[in-house]
């Protein structure tokens, strides 16, 4: 009879583990504009020759606590294949592209960023580890006076 509770508690770590979010990363937001850019990407078409498609295998991480992720996935056309990489950020929950290129066999490195930019109209800012911080608001200077009030010492003193 110990079978039982054990197959209750799998039961209950799936449903946990569906409620949650677990999911595949081929199925990450990011990666999902990433494919749908290059699929219908020109430049993309040219450099590896038409049609392309994209692998579902899907390397790399996603945090969602940092909501930081860098993923890569295979795409290969009629002429060539090449490796798509995808970076992005998480802000006010939702996934942004903040890098998206195509490293093909054999050729030089293509930038995709800027057509998704102008496909979507979604520019997400790249960090900027060097920006000054936003200048914070005047602080109030500390009071004049200040009183502390000590409750009596223990009895007998």
């Amino acid at each position: 009879m110990i079978r039982l509770p054990i197959v209750a508690c799998v039961v209950a770590f799936v449903a946990l583990a569906g409620a949650v979010g677990c999911r595949p990363l081929s199925q990450h937001p990011l990666v999902v504009e990433a494919v749908e850019e290059v699929r219908g990407n020109a430049r993309v078409a040219e450099t590896l020759g038409g049609p392309v498609t994209c692998k579902t295998a899907v390397r790399g991480t996603a945090n969602e606590t940092d909501g930081i992720a860098s993923l890569q996935f295979d795409a290969i056309g009629s002429k060539s294949q090449g490796v798509v990489v995808v970076e992005g950020k998480k802000t006010r929950d939702a996934w942004g592209v903040t890098m998206l290129e195509l490293r093909p066999v054999g050729g030089e490195k293509l930038s995709l960023t800027a057509d998704l930019e102008a496909r979507t109209g979604t520019d997400t800012p790249k960090f900027d580890p060097g920006a000054q911080p936003a200048s914070p608001a005047a602080a109030q200077p500390p009071p004049g006076d200040i009183e502390i009030v000590l409750p009596p010492g223990p009895p007998g003193q």
